[in-house]
């Protein structure tokens, strides 16, 4: 009897079928591999009476845990102290600022739902970051792992489907790190210089910085001026966010500073120890500069980044440029430095990568403005610092529109800073950016108070600088105008294309989203003109300026 033949149809169906559960099968033994690398097991603590400790609640703005303590000032900024043994001071740290520890991941994540709107995809990022972070608890410290363990007691277990509080917390030590190395984008185009000897008014060496990282509004809202006192190590200070143990800017009692400034990186292959925590190391262990490179020589990162180092003992400041693979140190050899996102050391300044970012990205502009600056406004003091960090024109004064980032004031700083090592002051300032007042600290004599019973003002007002009465000029209310059309157009709303340009009108931006309004509408011609107009205005990047560009053919094409 002939056998009979299954349908070509059915076949096929059947292929098909083979197909789709063996890629399933592949897809859930991928996830389940990425589950396995990516946990991390948190560090064993003998002791853990910390965790019993409670907070005393003096007011609804100011806390106190034994000799620790953390208040809100009459500037917005909120100010911590804490001490001890690394997890004792996280854990300390989590009782005083879980608030604030709650809504920094609220925000964190909010914006993250911004960009990936799907649960499933944020799912898949999950194990991503966690492929990424596979081995990040190898190359982070005992001391340091222990606080950010004691500091996740104090997160919400709403997360918990992204990982465990330790997990997540460990990982957002990376955030700045991935983002940076993945996105290359204007989110870290910071800038930074130091001036002294015959650079400055009174010789002393003077360090400003804009530390101009955007990750949404709300992930500015609140500030910590933390105060550490390690049972080893130095004390130090830094300007940081809830539940984050990293050193973006800061200064330590023996005078030296730390800043951290983006370089162009490639993407990854796998975890190391993050910027943050590296600057974190200089800040709390190293005395000057000879000490500060020790430590950077001995950690790998996988994101390339410049410290500019200030020293009080030394009187100068240097930049240590680090790469995953080598190490440079620029000295300028003369009484002034420019940091801005390229390097200048004669070991990493003709890398090809280096070469690309001086070329195609605003960090050359904004090295160039900031030289200007100084060259015009002779020996530098704390007052001219303040005016430089705040200023937003282009070279030769030109109005290059608000926002721009070419400008060293983008108007999207984090905050902005300025030390004085010699004489361990610093002013850290206040909203909006950093053109509201700078609030000055004297390191000594905050470490000299050892705790706070009584609510008190530790900001010394003899030394506030001003607000920029920029806030109050018809320009900047046309930028907060602009903002707000923009977060319209962004979220899908319908801008008027002559309302918009009306906000910022010397602004290259407000033309390409012009034209992207018209090009939607298919009006092609109208769209054009726009985007010429963008062209005629200074373009912050290549990356941008060829996106214009090709608007423009598009155009072209469908007219």
């Amino acid at each position: 009897m002939k056998k009979l033949e299954m349908p070509e149809g059915k076949k096929i169906l059947r292929r098909a079928l083979r197909v789709i559960a063996f890629i399933g099968l592949m897809i859930l033994i991928l996830f389940v591999y990425l589950t396995i690398v990516s946990r991390t097991n948190p560090p064993f603590i003998q002791d853990k009476a910390a965790l019993d400790w409670q907070r005393v609640k003096h007011s609804a703005e100011f806390y106190t845990l034994k000799n620790n303590w953390f208040r809100k000032s009459k500037s917005g900024l909120y100010e911590l102290y804490t001490e001890g043994r690394p997890f004792d001071r996280g854990v300390v740290n989590g009782k005083l600022t879980k608030e604030l520890i709650q809504l920094q991941e609220d925000y964190f994540n909010d914006q993250i739902r911004r960009i990936v709107p799907s649960r499933f995809y944020l799912h898949f990022l999950k194990y991503i970051v966690g492929w990424f972070n596979r081995d990040l608890d190898k190359h982070i410290t005992e001391e340091y792992k222990e606080e950010i363990y004691g500091i996740s007691a104090a997160a919400s277990d709403k997360y918990n489907y992204i990982g465990n509080n330790y997990q997540r917390i460990l990982n957002y030590h990376a955030a700045h790190d991935i983002g940076h190395a993945l996105q290359n984008l204007a989110l870290v185009g910071c800038t930074s210089f130091g001036t002294w000897g015959s650079g400055s008014e009174d010789g002393n060496l003077i360090i400003g910085r804009n530390f101009d990282f955007y990750a949404g509004d709300h992930f500015a809202e609140n500030k910590i001026v933390s105060f550490e006192n390690p049972d080893s190590g130095f004390k130090f200070m830094s300007v940081t966010w809830g539940g984050f143990i990293g050193v973006v800017s800061g200064m330590n009692e023996k005078g030296l500073t730390v800043t951290i400034n983006a370089a162009k990186s490639d993407m990854p292959s796998g975890s190391a120890t993050p910027v943050s925590l590296v600057a974190r190391e200089i800040l709390q262990y190293a005395e000057n500069i000879p000490e500060a490179l020790a430590i950077a020589k001995k950690r790998k990162m996988f994101v390339s980044e410049s410290f500019l180092i200030g020293s009080a003992e030394e009187g100068k400041a240097v930049i240590i440029e680090k790469t995953p693979d080598s190490i440079g140190i620029y000295d300028p050899g003369k009484n002034e430095i420019i940091c801005a996102n390229h390097f200048q050391s004669e070991a990493l300044k003709n890398l090809k990568s280096n070469r690309i970012q001086i070329k195609q990205s605003a960090s050359d502009y904004r090295y160039q403005r900031l030289q200007e600056l100084l060259n015009q406004n002779g020996k530098n003091s704390v007052q001219k610092t303040v005016q430089i960090l705040r200023d937003h024109r282009g070279m030769d004064n030109a109005d290059i529109g608000l926002g721009n980032e070419k400008s060293i004031n983008q108007l999207i700083a984090h905050h902005s800073i300025i030390f004085e090592p010699g004489k361990k002051l610093v002013w850290v300032s206040t909203g909006p950016w950093q053109l509201g007042e700078f609030v000055c600290y004297d390191l000594d004599k905050v470490f000299s108070l050892k705790g706070m019973q009584t609510d008190q003002e530790i900001a010394d007002s003899s030394l506030k600088l001003s607000a920029d009465s920029f806030l109050l000029t018809d320009q900047f209310r046309g930028f907060l105008k602009f903002r707000e059309y923009k977060r319209i157009y962004l979220e899908g709303g319908k801008v008027d294309p002559d309302s918009l340009i009306a906000t910022n009108p010397s602004y290259y931006q407000v033309y390409e989203l012009a034209g992207n309004e018209m090009y939607k509408e298919k009006k092609f011609g109208q769209a054009s003109v726009y985007y010429q107009e963008a062209l005629s205005k200074e373009v912050a990047t290549k990356t941008e300026e060829n996106y214009i560009r090709n608007q423009i053919s598009k155009c072209e094409g469908n007219k």
